[in-house]
């Protein structure tokens, strides 16, 4: 399964006039390279407030405000400036793809997947499974969850995408479940990356992390706590015997 994604070109013009701003916005949103999947938008604004807009998929100008509504009746009966328009999505939207390309698809990163065992978040399920999703690039990704070949939809968070620091991103997503016997867990990345979804299987056998409630270094940190008891008792019992033996 091919992954898919929103982009979006920007172009935005500001005018200012004694304190009030206005200003127009064309973008094109696509998830593919190829023409009928791309939409050419544009939107203006005034104070902030957008008031009328064009999509390429209506096909005409579309009032959003009272002022709007209107504004947007005369324009749809200049047939001239309709048809310029609705070029927009060719030689705007699809005239700039290859530039989306070589500048975000071509430099690409793929993600790297682990799937670990947590403690639950609540107490409405006995376990639960964190997707761990690090060093992508862009930021834009899809994470879901496969139990037994089917998505799962509910009990299931996740994080915001989050920068490293280093041009990349990581993302995290939750799955709280009732286990069953002989069942199949798989995490599911999409990202333009890939060309096809990067499916992770859960292994329990592979999974080395413990609950949250008793980590390893607080495991470790018990045990050296207790040695040194043993050895300051040993060392007391010692000075005694010796102390014992002078007299």
């Amino acid at each position: 399964m091919a992954s898919s994604f929103l982009y979006t070109f920007l172009f935005i013009t500001i005018h200012t006039a004694d304190g009030f701003l206005e200003y127009s916005v064309d973008r094109c949103e696509f998830n593919s390279t190829e023409l009928k999947d791309m939409e050419y938008i544009y939107s203006h604004y005034y104070n902030k407030i957008e008031y009328i807009r064009f999509s390429s998929n209506v096909g005409e100008y579309v009032g959003v405000t009272e002022y709007g509504v209107m504004l947007a009746e005369i324009l749809n009966n200049s047939t001239a400036l309709l048809n310029s328009t609705r070029q927009m999505v060719t030689e705007y939207c699809y005239h700039n793809i290859d530039i989306h390309d070589q500048a975000i698809i071509a430099k690409s990163v793929q993600p790297r997947v682990r799937i670990k065992s947590k403690t639950p978040l609540s107490g409405q399920h006995p376990a639960m499974l964190v997707c761990n999703v690090y060093d992508f690039f862009p930021s834009e990704i899809k994470v879901s969850w496969l139990r037994d070949g089917q998505e799962v939809s509910s009990d299931v968070t996740s994080t915001e995408e989050m920068p490293n620091g280093d041009w990349y991103y990581q993302s995290h997503s939750y799955l709280e479940y009732t286990p069953r016997s002989g069942e199949k867990i798989s995490c599911v990345v999409e990202h333009v990356s890939l060309k096809e979804s990067l499916i992770t299987d859960w292994e329990p056998s592979s999974d080395k992390s413990t609950s949250e409630s008793t980590p390893l270094s607080a495991i470790g940190a018990s045990i050296l706590t207790l040695g040194l008891i043993l050895l300051l008792a040993g060392f007391i019992f010692y000075r005694w015997k010796a102390r014992g033996q002078t007299t």
